[in-house]
């Protein structure tokens, strides 16, 4: 039997880790998530404060311990002065993808005005991609919507596993297909 794909879910926020309230980001990227792939997947979860020391940790042992192909952050992604996601994911990733922070930011703007003050981002540490989402739910899955018909086909040429997607929920692109 072939062994359960893993993708990697961090939120980034001081109060959900403190406990002060529940986590309800890194819940819609796995709800998402879920209603996206029909490839058998375990969600690697993890809650950090806005620390660049601690989200830092979380990506490496996310990509290089645990062997996530795929690793989605929630919060940290504004000009506020502990928004530290997008230089902790610059930090710790081999190569940027700049296309994907400039398709979220695009595509947030339909919605919000403010979209402009968001600095998602993307990049490759090794054999995994890892993308920085907003930290709201519903921009969450608006996000995701728009960059991951190309998630997918990037993990193929990352020659990580083949990420199967319901194409009634979201249509993927691979070349030739």
């Amino acid at each position: 039997m072939a062994e359960r794909i893993k993708i990697g879910i961090v939120t980034v926020s001081d109060r959900a880790s403190a406990g002060v309230y529940e986590d309800i980001s890194g819940a819609a990227i796995n709800s998402t998530l879920q209603q996206y792939l029909t490839s058998p997947w375990t969600a690697c979860y993890r809650l950090v404060a806005d620390e660049r020391d601690q989200i830092e940790a979380a990506l490496c042992q996310l990509v290089d311990d645990e062997g996530c192909c795929l690793v989605v952050t929630t919060g940290g992604t504004g000009p506020a002065k502990r928004d530290v996601t997008p230089e902790a994911t610059a930090a710790v990733c081999d190569r940027m993808m700049p296309g994907f922070g400039e398709l979220m930011r695009a595509e947030s703007l339909k919605y919000v005005a403010t979209a402009i003050l968001s600095r998602q981002t993307a990049g490759l540490r090794h054999q995994a991609l890892i993308i920085n989402l907003p930290g709201k739910p519903s921009a969450i899955r608006q996000c995701l919507d728009a960059v991951f018909p190309a998630v997918p086909y990037c993990i193929d040429l990352l020659e990580g596993p083949y990420l199967e997607c319901d194409g009634d929920v979201i249509t993927v692109f691979r070349p030739g297909k």
